[in-house]
């Protein structure tokens, strides 16, 4: 669907890597190797992004640092088309708003380091029919057509846990506050 609307692969990674985890920070010969992609077409794409004021830098030593404008009045919007292109609106409505017990969900793997992937990392706080979830979650794979992997954790165990559960941060994707 996204493709369609826009064009360049390179563009929609760099969307992906910097709109759905805000905290997220990257400079070019890091992307490169990431995407796999050549410097010059990254280049055009990140100074475009820069110039409609959708990303930011600054100058750490001898690399520019770039991150999402988070104060960019188009940023919640392409935050929210993300969440949809990736189908993890469909994750919240379909999957947590019917657990009853769910305390938070975090985004966690390559989607919350801003990377494309056919699996989508979860991991559930609460007291959560595991049998149920499953039953959920395949029914949803289906939808968004990627692969869903979780785990649960009690509201014991979360805050220990958490952050070391990946290199990246985790990123909050519901919380029974929302």
């Amino acid at each position: 669907m996204i493709e369609a609307l826009i064009s360049s692969k390179t563009r929609i990674k760099l969307l992906l890597k910097f709109f759905l985890n805000s905290s997220t920070t990257a400079y070019l010969r890091g992307l490169e190797s990431e995407f796999g992609e050549s410097t010059n077409a990254i280049r055009l794409e990140l100074n475009s992004l820069e110039k409609a004021g959708m990303l930011v830098s600054e100058l750490s030593g001898n690399k520019k640092i770039f991150r999402a404008n988070t104060q960019h009045p188009l940023f919640r919007e392409v935050h929210t088309i993300l969440m949809k292109y990736l189908g993890l609106d469909q994750i919240i409505e379909n999957v947590v708003k019917r657990l009853g017990e769910v305390e938070k969900v975090f985004l966690t793997g390559d989607f919350a380091r801003g990377l494309d992937s056919p699996i989508i990392d979860l991991i559930f706080v609460g007291n959560i029919d595991r049998h149920y979830l499953i039953q959920l979650i395949e029914k949803v794979e289906t939808l968004v057509k990627r692969r869903i992997r979780f785990i649960i954790y009690s509201r014991a165990e979360y805050p220990e846990v958490i952050k070391s559960h990946s290199e990246v941060e985790p990123l909050l994707l519901w919380s029974e506050l929302d």
